[in-house]
């Protein structure tokens, strides 16, 4: 990490999104930067591009991880859930220690190559209980909380709404906008999840509409940020959308780039 620059020397932040279990090029994502920033989703439970990769296919082998990746992608989401329940009541024992000892290993190598400082929010995918045994002094977790950075104002929200997937980390529309409203005015807006934006939710690759935020969308429209920052959707229609005042970026699916986006002013 650089460290922090005197007078009126450029701040340079960097921000990740979407690791899902990228520790490699994690671990060189601070290089050059005053801060990063990492809008979550570390867990790798199943990676889409590679279905060797993640624990469903260390449990269940790459065939199985095809199977429910071609149920998911046609959207048969119920069969997909009969499919790996089956596929848990064949293994025995307890789903949810076994998800747990997974994660936890996961975690460990993760939060283990965070620079000073990091500022981070969970993703869909993570597991938030966890994080403190985790994070480590350089690292501040926050969601629904102000931070501020290079003397800007950074605003953190995280997690996202609740789908068919029943992801670790979803949460009611009424709770996600709450932490919204408690954010309230911030220079740069950090969220896991994208502003309901049909150009920012579509996914181009999965052929769906992932879920964005309306509290979120509303917000930016009311508080005019200078960045809206956020991940989620791995390969959308548009990376980056002006609304208003506002510049609204995803900053990008880090576990296929491996490059953070820099930030700088």
């Amino acid at each position: 990490m650089a460290p922090s620059r005197p007078g009126n020397r450029t701040a340079r932040i960097h921000v990740v999104s979407d690791v899902h279990g990228n520790v490699r090029d994690l671990a060189r994502a601070g290089d050059g930067a005053d801060a990063l920033i990492c809008l979550g989703d570390l867990v790798l439970f199943l990676d889409y591009a590679d279905h060797s990769r993640g624990i469903f296919p260390d449990l269940f082998g790459v065939e199985n991880a095809d199977r429910i990746v071609e149920l998911r992608t046609a959207r048969r989401f119920e069969e997909a859930r009969e499919f790996g329940a089956s596929l848990w009541a064949g293994i025995g024992g307890d789903r949810a220690a076994a998800i747990e000892k997974a994660v936890r290993k996961q975690y460990a190598e993760m939060f283990a190559v965070f620079p000073t400082p990091t500022y981070a929010t969970y993703g869909n995918v993570d597991m938030p209980p966890l994080w403190a045994e985790y994070a480590g002094p350089g690292t501040t977790v926050l969601d629904g909380e102000r931070v501020e950075i290079g003397g800007r104002v950074f605003g953190f929200v995280g997690g996202g709404l609740r789908t068919p997937m029943r992801t670790p980390y979803e949460i009611s529309d009424e709770e996600y906008a709450a932490k919204i409203e408690a954010v309230g005015e911030v220079d740069v807006l950090c969220t896991h999840i994208p502003p309901e934006v049909p150009e920012l939710v579509y996914d181009t690759v999965a052929r769906r509409f992932e879920r964005g935020s309306r509290a979120l969308l509303a917000a930016i429209r009311r508080t005019r940020p200078r960045y809206a920052l956020f991940g989620h959707v791995h390969q959308p229609l548009v990376r980056r959308m002006r609304l208003g005042a506002t510049e609204c970026v995803n900053v990008g699916h880090f576990a296929g780039t491996g490059k953070p986006w820099a930030l700088e002013w």
